[in-house]
């Protein structure tokens, strides 16, 4: 009855009001009585006005804005993501996105099109949105500096921090003697001109540098914090320099950049005394709540802008206002991971890239058409490279590090990134910096940060050494080693139950590691150590409970597959535990692994049966990522789809073929260390008469005859699967049963793949 009553209120609203407008338009018409009405002929055609509306809406400039958008971010996440896989840092290949779509090479081949998609009247907007982008990144960036680490660990830091800025900055200067005559723009004064050229070489890129660092796996090392925090002095010395530096030009006279400077060290100092203990205090109030409020968000949004506002008015630039907001931020790490979270993508992901292709639009390569220009272009190079990194590497040397970690600090700190391109742009925007200039020290920041990775590697190379990775404890000769690697606890926990299981009574001769990695795009260093002991927390007190010592690795990479490859042969592992779920595979199954898909048998039945869960028969054969670690890892491996496992009690082990056999090993370790009674499923017509299987099996039977169970395959069934806690199958097995579609796998338990 209710819904009889519910239908009809609903159509006397429709059609009443329906009826209403009808007849407010037709009494509309009469209202056009005398007025001079505009419309279309009637013999023009209706496809040519409507071409004629879509061009004139894609015109539009939001709509044009929104396509450069998308254009823009698609383009710039394929080339990071390409430099990223030739293990180059992401911005690298952002940037050399921005220049391809700029006239070096899109317009150069196209320039129709590009005349089109960045018209000289849009690019107002496109740089706009870039510099917001930019006053958000430089908040990121003050944020991601640890302070307290320059309090503690500043002695030598500072040293070798402001020798690789004064060195580069003097080369900087004595190069603009030989250039400004010929590449100076005209009415520049040498000064200004010099004093960008002097910036421009000792500028680091804090973020860049410290994901690298990350990634090589030395941040717990000596030299990991040295370098971080020669970063971080190097980040905040140049940044305020960079700002004395836009004062002096913009005022035009020394007394006027006197006056703008006293107005910065103001600010700075309001900024230090009165705005931090402020925000200190709101974050104190809200630290221990789950949520922060919108409206104590809008207060530091509101701060960042009003800072970035106000170093633009004094004239030092609106990037150092949002660079100091971002290090006076509250030491409190949830504070800074809300504002990250909250900022982070936007600003990273859709804001950047404009940024990136604003200054490749800016960027002419064609302009270096000439064999000298090149020599000059080199000389560049050569200076930038001379000054910070083997300034760096003799200022270290100096106060007592080694060759080869005084090379490696002056192979990180030459790296400059996003950084440089900032400064360039803004000298570009004053007009101190002539387009030519502009990109020749743009292929300098492309060519010295590109050279860090490799620059390390020869380093290590020449110095017959690692970058630290494994810890020394795991470094003893154990008789059995294994390393789990996972990504969510639930599964690391299911992982070191089943690494106990196989090591329980050899805690002497036995190892086990637990290994997280973490995405290098997602770290930062503020945070890195509170964000490690959040990770192990559970895996450790899982550790406690099951009385199982382990040790842990910590690591932010670009490259999980490798790195678990490198990681399992450098430590000489004997086993290594990977899982599946939302582990390192960040939610991806084996499942598609295993090719059990639109070829099933019955596949409504089997959506049923594993809907909700976590199970093996989603989607496709092997994902991308499985089939690298499978390929590149060439320690045994296990691959464990976990059903919440807990205990490994009961196990059932399937020997189809004689390539089968090692699993017997895996068998006996958990009869001898977990008591685990086991049955093995023999397939006797593969593996008959065979003398290797027949004595694995009889050893088996006669050293636990209470722990065995040998059964043929007609005696396998769902109920005798079911009650198992874990299923091991090898991978070539496993494969084969799944493109055989047998159906008794939809039921089983927790399953371990074993790769021999």
């Amino acid at each position: 009855m209710r819904n009889l009553k519910n239908t009809l209120f609903y159509l006397i609203i429709i059609v009443g009001f329906t009826a209403l407008m009808y007849w407010i338009v037709e009494q509309g018409r009469l209202l056009e009585v005398g007025r001079k009405i505009i419309s279309p002929s009637a013999s023009d055609n209706q496809w040519t006005q409507f071409l004629s509306s879509l061009f004139h809406n894609l015109q539009h400039p939001l709509a044009l804005l929104l396509f450069q958008i998308i254009t823009i971010v698609l383009v710039a996440r394929i080339f990071g993501w390409i430099f990223r896989k030739i293990g180059q840092p992401t911005v690298i290949g952002e940037i050399i996105a921005g220049i391809a779509l700029g006239p070096s090479l899109f317009g150069l081949y196209f320039p129709d099109m590009e005349g089109a998609l960045f018209p000289a009247d849009s690019l107002g907007n496109l740089q706009l949105l870039s510099q917001v982008g930019l006053i958000l990144f430089m908040f990121i960036v003050g944020m991601e500096l640890d302070l307290k680490v320059l309090k503690n660990k500043a002695n030598e830091a500072v040293v070798i921090s402001h020798a690789s800025i004064v060195i580069p900055f003097a080369l900087g200067i004595g190069l603009s003697y030989y250039t400004y005559h010929q590449f100076a723009p005209p009415g520049i004064e040498f000064l200004s001109f010099s004093l960008f050229m002097g910036i421009a070489m000792s500028i680091t890129a804090f973020p860049v540098l410290a994901r690298i660092v990350q990634e090589r796996g030395i941040h717990k090392t000596r030299l990991g914090t040295i370098v971080i925090t020669c970063a971080a002095a190097d980040d905040i010395t140049a940044w305020c320099i960079l700002a004395v530096v836009i004062a002096i030009v913009k005022a035009g006279s020394f007394v006027s950049s006197i006056y703008v400077i006293g107005l910065a060290i103001v600010y700075v100092l309001l900024m230090l005394f009165v705005v931090k203990p402020f925000l200190k205090r709101v974050g104190d109030l809200y630290a221990k709540k789950d949520n922060i409020k919108k409206p104590v968000v809008a207060i530091f949004l509101l701060t960042l802008i009003m800072s970035a506002y106000v170093t633009e008015i004094i004239g030092i630039h609106a990037l150092f206002g949002a660079f100091m907001m971002g290090s006076i931020m509250p030491d409190i790490t949830k504070f800074r991971n809300v504002f990250i979270e909250k900022v982070e993508d936007v600003a990273v992901i859709l804001l950047l890239p404009l940024f990136f292709v604003f200054t490749g639009l800016r960027t002419e390569i064609g302009l270096i058409n000439d064999p000298y220009l090149w020599k000059i272009t080199g000389c560049i190079i050569a200076v930038a490279v001379a000054g910070k990194f083997f300034g760096s590497a003799l200022a270290a040397k100096f106060v007592g590090q080694s060759w080869r970690d005084s090379l490696t600090i002056g192979a990180l700190m030459n790296t400059r990134g996003l950084m440089e391109l900032v400064v360039l742009n803004i000298g570009y925007e004053l007009g101190v910096l002539s387009p030519k200039v502009f990109t020749m020290m743009v292929i300098m920041a492309l060519v010295t940060t590109f050279m860090t990775g490799p620059a390390l590697d020869i380093i290590n190379f020449i110095f017959k050494t690692k970058d630290v990775i494994i810890p020394s404890e795991i470094k003893k000769n154990s008789e059995f080693k294994i390393l789990i690697s996972f990504g969510n606890n639930e599964k690391g926990k299911s992982l070191l139950r089943l690494a106990n299981s196989l090591v329980k009574k050899q805690a002497e001769t036995a190892n086990v590691t637990a290994m997280h990695l973490s995405n290098s795009d997602e770290m930062h260093s503020y945070n890195l150590e509170e964000y490690e002991a959040s990770t192990f927390e559970p895996i450790l007190k899982e550790s406690k409970k099951l009385n199982q010592e382990i040790t842990t690795i910590f690591k932010a990479t670009g490259d999980m597959e490798s790195d678990i490859a490198d990681i399992a042969q450098e430590g000489h592992y004997d086993f290594v535990l990977v899982g599946l779920g939302k582990s390192i595979f960040e939610g991806t199954i084996l499942g598609k692994v295993l090719g059990f898909t639109s070829r099933i048998i019955n596949p409504d039945r089997l959506l049923d049966k594993f809907k909700g869960k976590e199970g093996l028969f989603e989607n496709s054969p092997f994902d991308d990522r499985t089939r690298l670690i499978i390929s590149k890892t060439k320690t045994p491996l296990g691959i464990l789809i976990d059903k919440d496992l807990h205990q490994v009690n009961k196990v059932f082990v399937g020997v189809f073929a004689i390539g089968d056999v090692f699993l017997i090993d895996y068998a006996q370790k958990l009869i001898y260390n977990n008591d685990a009674h086991v049955t093995i499923l023999e397939n006797n017509r593969q593996t008959k008469n065979n003398f290797i299987v027949e004595n694995a099996f009889e050893a088996l039977e006669q050293k636990h005859p209470d722990n065995i169970e040998v059964l043929n395959p007609e005696k396998i069934s769902k109920p005798l699967l079911a009650n198992q806690d874990l299923v091991i199958f090898s991978l070539e097995t496993w494969k084969k049963l799944v493109d055989d579609e047998v159906t008794w796998l939809t039921d089983i338990p927790s399953v371990l793949i074993i790769k021999p």
